[in-house]
């Protein structure tokens, strides 16, 4: 392929040479600037020669400085200093005209990109060479020398300042101390720069906007946001990039409001923030909630003529489903279409996952086909969110729809694990474990390692032994380690095997423990799962604790109890012999609409019995009447 690329290139610079040489009495001459740009566009030193001595057999055609400034330029990328060295040379004589400022600041800059620091000083020495034995650097080329330097070392370029410039009388100027600046506030050398600043004022030297913007910038880098604020009172003009940098150290700080200002500052005085400030504001204020505010901004914005991208548009999106008004966003979607600005696979993502997550599943499967419409790629994302979204609410058979429409992407998508435990995650709800478990061995192919061990820990949660045991224990919890080392994600039908085992076992801390993981993977255990282990707690007289883990489950909002998971409950009270609490329970499995069954009443009906409350006998066939 190469070799083609190389010939096709041949071929063409041979048809644009052939243009300009011709034997008949018309000529085309190049001019200066086609001629260097044909020079530095080639691809290696002796192309760049090659061009160069070629077009100096051109009739009619003389090199000039811009042709060989082009050269020497390349041979410096190259790192060809000696071929600089020699056309130096030959320039007074060739084209009458020795090098300039432009050619000595062109090799200062490639021995800059060269690391070759001691080289770059001594390009001064060839001043007087090609020109007057007392000729002076111009401040240009001492200002090139020092920016070069400065990104070296900060210490070296204000040694080069004092001696090489002062020390010759040369009196910098804005750029010279601007430069200096930018040294002292890479390197976080704060107090040199105010020291540098006082200098500046001292010597009647004009501060201008970039110089202060350099060292508010440092200021704000180094979480001194208030000093840098207050920097700005000395300033005589600004500029957005003033306020872009405000804005954005108050946005690191989660200063909404102080960012706000200064976007109100910025809009007063003329000037309109970046997009990437201003992204962060919209991100800031969508993450309070403040939705309306971030559609304020961005309009005001637009009304200054700035379009905004998509990266803006998604983090709106992402606020508006954040806030469950996804419809509004997908309001938005279509509003950005209008303006120019159209949507990519993050923004439909965005909206596919706050439809999913409103169960507004047909939203989300109209915009995942009007992706394919629109001509948006899907990607891993795509499939896992919306697979995800469908398996974890019961309808895993549209999930796997999906999931085969995936498939069916040319194996774009195969190395993508999160799609196929979602769909073992929606098997296990529907409690078709015996088609998870036939689903799990059909992912052998593609994912070996993590299959492998899934199956090695369902066969020891299902062969008996004592999984809590200290050799079956240690063989597990190996398993565990390697998979989370190796990013191999446990599936639900793991997971609720391994609760299922402890809890049997009494081991009911690691029971929660295993438990806690699985819903921090989004996975939420089913009743049966869950009820074993508020029974294993109730068992162990730990019913205030099975309260605290069910009070836990409903704020993450995964878990909804059933009948059997109160009557755990309200059974475990009663046999502490705790009537109050337990009439609470049900009380709130009342509210909840849930008819409490013939075990639950007789529980209460028989500690009532038992004298181990005080409450009266009628209040209890009141409650039941009400009921």
């Amino acid at each position: 392929m190469s070799k083609i690329f190389n010939l096709c290139k041949k071929m063409l610079l041979s048809n644009i040479r052939s243009r300009f040489i011709s034997t008949t009495t018309s000529v085309l001459v190049p001019t200066h600037q086609q001629i260097a740009h044909l020079i530095l566009e080639q691809k290696t030193a002796s192309e760049a020669l090659q061009t160069f001595e070629w077009a100096s057999k051109i009739p009619n055609f003389t090199h000039t400085v811009s042709t060989y400034r082009a050269l020497i330029h390349k041979l410096c990328t190259f790192r060809q200093f000696k071929t600089v060295d020699h056309l130096l040379d030959e320039m007074p004589n060739r084209i009458g005209s020795p090098p300039n400022d432009d050619i000595f600041i062109t090799i200062v800059r490639g021995f800059g990109r060269a690391k070759m620091t001691r080289e770059v000083i001594k390009v001064l020495d060839l001043v007087p060479k090609f020109g007057e034995s007392a000729a002076t650097p111009s401040l240009k080329l001492l200002n090139a020398i020092l920016d070069v330097l400065v990104k070296e070392d900060i210490d070296i370029a204000r040694e080069f300042y004092r001696r090489k410039m002062m020390g010759c009388g040369v009196k910098g100027d804005d750029y010279t101390y601007g430069i200096l600046m930018k040294g002292f506030c890479l390197t976080n050398r704060i107090a040199d720069g105010f020291k540098l600043l006082q200098v500046m004022k001292n010597h009647d030297v004009k501060v201008n906007v970039v110089v202060y913007n350099t060292l508010i910038y440092a200021l704000c880098k180094n979480g001194k946001v208030g000093r840098a604020r207050s920097l700005t009172n000395e300033m005589k003009e600004f500029s957005n990039v003033t306020y872009n940098i405000l804005i954005s150290a108050y946005c690191n700080e989660g200063n909404l409001v102080q960012a706000m200002v200064m976007i109100e500052k910025c809009f007063s005085n003329g000037f309109v923030p970046d997009i990437i400030p201003l992204t962060k504001v919209i991100e800031i204020l969508c993450n309070a909630g403040r939705i309306s505010e971030a559609v304020e901004v961005l309009e005001r914005v637009e009304k200054k003529g700035v379009n905004l991208d998509v990266v803006a548009y998604n983090t709106l999106l992402k606020g508006f489903a954040k806030a469950g008004k996804v419809r509004a966003g997908y309001g938005f979607l279509k509003q950005m279409e209008m303006k120019g600005c159209l949507p990519n696979t993050e923004t439909y993502n965005i909206l596919i996952a706050g439809f999913c997550e409103s169960k507004g599943f047909d939203s989300a499967l109209d915009l995942f086909h009007e992706m394919k419409r629109a001509c948006v790629n899907w990607d891993s994302v795509t499939f896992e969110t919306l697979i995800y979204g469908l398996c974890s609410s019961g309808k895993t058979r549209d999930g796997i729809k999906i999931f085969e429409l995936m498939c069916e992407e040319k194996g774009r998508f195969l190395g993508c694990i999160g799609p196929y435990n979602s769909i073992l995650y929606g098997l296990y709800r529907d409690n078709c474990l015996d088609e998870a478990l036939e689903f799990l061995n059909s992912m052998k192919n593609l994912f070996p390692r993590a299959v492998d061990r899934s199956l090695r820990i369902l066969r020891l949660c299902k062969e008996g032994g004592n999984v809590a045991g200290e050799k079956e224990e240690e063989e597990v919890n190996q398993i565990l380690d390697k998979m989370s080392e190796e990013g191999d994600l446990l599936s639900a039908p793991v997971y609720v095997s391994l609760i299922r085992k402890f809890c049997e076992e009494g081991c009911l801390k690691r029971a929660v423990e295993v438990t806690n993981e699985m819903i921090g993977r989004g996975y939420f255990p089913v009743g049966s799962t869950f009820n074993g282990l508020i029974g294993g707690l109730c068992r162990q007289g730990k019913v205030g604790r099975s309260v605290r883990l069910v009070e836990d489950l409903k704020m993450r909002g995964g878990c909804l109890l059933d009948c059997e998971s109160y009557g755990l409950i309200i059974n475990g009270f009663c046999k502490q012999g705790e009537f109050q609490e337990g009439l609470m329970v049900l009380m709130e499995m009342v509210e909840r609409g849930i008819a409490p069954d013939y075990c639950i009443w007789n529980a209460l009906i028989m500690v009532t019995f038992e004298g181990k409350t005080r409450f009266l006998d009628h209040k209890l066939l009141q409650l039941l009447i009400q009921t």
